[in-house]
């Protein structure tokens, strides 16, 4: 199984930095928090660059 990224609902401050660097993979839910809705939407390194960029680390790897 592939691994997926997730976002921490709680820690996520809605910075909109993992949407600038990679919206073809994550958006604001109806909380305004980022969400993944396509974890296919881009390539695994494109990926890492918005969880490394992620302010308050809550993006992470889930299998």
């Amino acid at each position: 199984m592939a691994k997926k990224p997730v976002v921490d609902q709680e820690v996520c401050i809605s910075c909109g930095l993992c949407i600038s660097l990679c919206p073809e993979v994550f958006r604001f839910n109806a909380s305004g928090r980022s969400e993944c809705f396509n974890p296919d939407g881009a390539g695994e390194a494109d990926i890492q660059a918005a969880i490394d960029g992620c302010p308050v680390q809550a993006i992470s790897w889930e299998s």
